[in-house]
């Protein structure tokens, strides 16, 4: 009996341990904050949501325990009202201690990933302040590339951690991010190579992925229009109904509407006749043309869907869906989706309906 006990004591431990196991525990102190509120917020990719609210003690001393995904660590933030109090990237099983005031001056103990972010957090408040102090065009200028170069060395010398990528989404304001350049595409992709070897399941390297192959395309397609030969566009080769391939570059029209849809969903073969059809029968004598690619991965719908509306211009289709390379190579986010070619180069004109449409292609066809 008395083996019996102990071994059911063993157990509870067990399992006491067991349930803490996924669990990360802050404990800290915020000086000046007698007897206050703290707010525990979790970034949501880009925006917080919150978690908890916290009563300090007569000291300012609180403790809170929050439930961590092994192989997802969340970042996690501490505010007092609008103010950032501390920024935690917290690991299952982590032990913290975090010492702050209420100005959002703060050290953490008990993780390193924690440490680093309080560091990433620290240099990006005083660029902010600095920046904002300079009033020289110039001098604004230096101190902004100053500190690209500054957080390019940390990703590359971090590329490991997880605090690379709030380093990455950093921005001066919605309009002007410190990664903004086509080229740093490069520096997304390779952080994403390197986080994926440690943290596979994580939420934000997932969502860094697709950001990634975003920039990826948007590069992929500047450097496709800056390489082609005597055209202001990346040219495609696709075979239509029939299996003959025809080529973007040469159909013969002063303006070609670059098409992206698919018969399979209905909204779009509507739009075919509602939209298309009228303004390509009003102006494809006066030289207009469209390319419509179809990103069906059933040919066979997709080619009855063109002899039943009795569709007039250019289709063409690979049958890869999304998986085909036009869609990379012209960064189509989302469909349909048009671009126009006008004597040799690309131009964006947007419209909702078969009156904008009709006024951009008459504008386009001047």
């Amino acid at each position: 009996m008395r083996i019996f006990k102990a071994f059911a004591a063993v157990l509870a431990a067990a399992l006491v341990l067991a349930s803490c196991s996924n669990k990360a525990v802050v404990r800290g102190t915020v000086d000046g904050l007698s007897e206050g509120e703290v707010v525990v917020k979790l970034l949501d990719f880009n925006k917080f949501k919150v978690l908890d609210t916290l009563k300090t003690g007569k000291d300012g001393s609180f403790s809170y325990r929050v439930d961590v995904r092994k192989g997802d660590p969340d970042f996690v933030y501490l505010f007092r009202g609008e103010t950032s109090l501390a920024g935690l990237l917290l690991q299952s099983g982590d032990r913290l201690n975090v010492q702050c005031d209420t100005l959002g001056n703060y050290t953490v103990e008990g993780s390193e990933e924690s440490e680093l972010l309080s560091r990433v957090d620290a240099d990006f408040v005083a660029f902010l302040q600095d920046f904002e102090a300079s009033e020289n065009p110039k001098e604004l200028t230096k101190k902004y590339i100053d500190f690209y170069r500054k957080s390019v060395r940390y990703i590359l010398e971090n590329s490991h951690s997880l605090t690379v990528i709030p380093v990455l989404y950093r921005e001066l304001n919605p309009n002007l991010p410190i990664f903004g350049q086509g080229t740093d595409a490069i520096h997304f992709m390779n952080m994403r190579d390197s986080l994926l070897t440690v943290y596979p399941d994580s939420r934000y390297v997932k969502a860094l992925e697709k950001e990634a192959a975003r920039r990826e395309n948007q590069l992929s397609m500047a450097y496709r229009i800056m390489n082609a030969e005597t055209l202001g566009y990346p040219d495609l080769e696709l075979p239509d109904q029939y299996g003959k391939k025809v080529k973007l570059s040469e159909v013969d029209a002063k303006v070609v509407m670059l098409y992206f849809w698919t018969a399979a969903d209905a909204t779009h073969k509507m739009h075919n006749l509602d939209v298309l059809k009228p303004v390509y029968q009003d102006f494809h004598n006066k030289g207009f043309e469209i390319f419509a690619v179809s990103l069906d991965t059933d040919k066979a719908v997709w080619a009855r869907a063109v002899e039943n509306q009795k569709l007039p211009w250019i289709n063409v289709c690979d049958g890869l869906g999304v998986g085909s390379p036009s869609i990379r190579t012209y960064n189509v986010q989302q469909v349909p989706s048009a671009f126009f070619l006008v004597d040799g180069e690309l131009k964006v004109r947007p419209w909702k309906n078969e009156s904008t449409l009709r006024s951009a292609v008459s504008d386009l066809l001047k």
